[in-house]
């Protein structure tokens, strides 16, 4: 079967779900050229692939050219459920009224539970004009139900990264001394493994560490806007001793050594694909309880099981979860790292996805 994907960028992180969609269709590619600090896809690994501008208009709206006269040579479309997106809003109308053989799908975040005014009616607008919209989470099927979505084609495929390579990672793995001989300690250490960015409220985390009172270790996987500031702030607060900035690191090998070792990940903001990196790795998660704000993968996180939530913005909640959490689980660290492979296992893996798809694609 023939499927043309079109979506804003190319990420490498999708690799996984990219090789199947290969595998299961005869697929054409369609990707913009967004400028993203975000590794990029070597597009060699894929059959037929077209580059497209994505042209900026007013604010967040944006066009990718060509995309509406895609309908003319393709009959299924699988495209990012982007509301911003004037070329696909074009596209939908098209599908809707005139050319109505053809078959859209969305593939989006959808609803956030944030959503007010005319922005709850435009959803509701474009994602009804679809065959189906797939979604990262449950949550968000939800939201859309209680803001009057009635349309019965919301489809849940979570998200994944290139599962079936870190789980051949994961079965290598030992516990090794690599925190014992950057630290010196024995300290339990906690781990953030991402872009060192505002978003990810990182200083929260930092606070948090000052009045936990020297009993952990933190390391810091990954490079970003906010890094000097974050330098400053751990001499300020007097934890140099207590924190690692290692810096970014695109070695999946080395990343699955420092999340496996680690204890416990902290993700204070948004924790997005932070949680199922560090949950493949048997590492429970830690992140705010703002739903409305935070990324689809905080679903993942079953509370007192993989991880936990703590009040959103409150350095005091932080570091009141992060000691409760050794308290309640310290000795517990096989039971609970089963638990976070078997809740990534499940449903956040490639596999499981293209189930859902091919169930609703065809």
């Amino acid at each position: 079967m023939k499927l043309c994907i079109v979506y804003n960028f190319a990420q490498k992180y999708r690799e996984g779900i990219y090789r199947l969609f290969e595998q299961e269709y005869d697929c054409h590619w369609v990707f913009g050229n967004n400028a993203s600090d975000i590794k990029g896809l070597d597009l060699s690994l894929l059959k037929s692939v077209k580059t497209i501008k994505n042209r900026k208009l007013v604010g967040p709206l944006y066009y990718q050219e060509g995309v509406p006269s895609l309908l003319k040579s393709q009959d299924t479309l699988l495209l990012l459920g982007e509301l911003y997106c004037i070329s696909t809003w074009i596209l939908l109308f098209l599908r809707r009224f005139i050319l109505r053989g053809k078959h859209v799908f969305l593939w989006s975040h959808g609803w956030y539970g944030k959503e007010k005014g005319i922005k709850k009616i435009l959803k509701r607008w474009f994602f009804s004009m679809s065959d189906a919209t797939f979604l990262y989470g449950d949550y968000a099927k939800e939201v859309a139900r209680k803001q009057g979505y009635k349309k019965n084609n919301l489809y849940v495929v979570h998200n994944s990264l290139y599962h079936k390579n870190q789980v051949t990672l994961r079965e290598k793995q030992v516990a090794s001394d690599v925190y014992k001989e950057y630290f010196g300690n024995d300290k339990p250490t906690l781990i953030f493994i991402g872009r060192l960015t505002k978003v990810k409220r990182l200083e929260l985390l930092l606070q948090a560490l000052k009045k936990c009172e020297d009993n952990y270790n933190l390391v810091l996987v990954g490079d970003g806007e906010s890094r000097a500031d974050l330098e400053q702030m751990v001499a300020q607060l007097g934890l140099s001793s207590n924190v690692w900035f290692y810096g970014a690191c695109y070695d999946e090998e080395e990343n699955a050594k420092l999340l496996f070792n680690a204890d416990l990940c902290v993700s204070p903001g948004n924790v997005g694909l932070t949680a199922v990196h560090a949950m493949t790795y048997g590492t429970p998660v830690i992140t705010n309880n703002n739903f409305a704000w935070q990324m689809p993968e905080f679903e993942e996180i079953r509370q007192g099981v993989t991880g936990d939530f703590f009040e959103h913005e409150n350095a005091d909640s932080l570091a009141f979860c992060i000691q409760q959490w050794f308290e309640n689980h310290g000795k517990q660290r096989e039971k609970v790292r089963q638990a976070c492979y078997n809740e990534i296992d499940r449903s956040w893996t490639p596999k499981y996805q293209m189930s859902i798809f091919k169930s609703v694609i065809g």
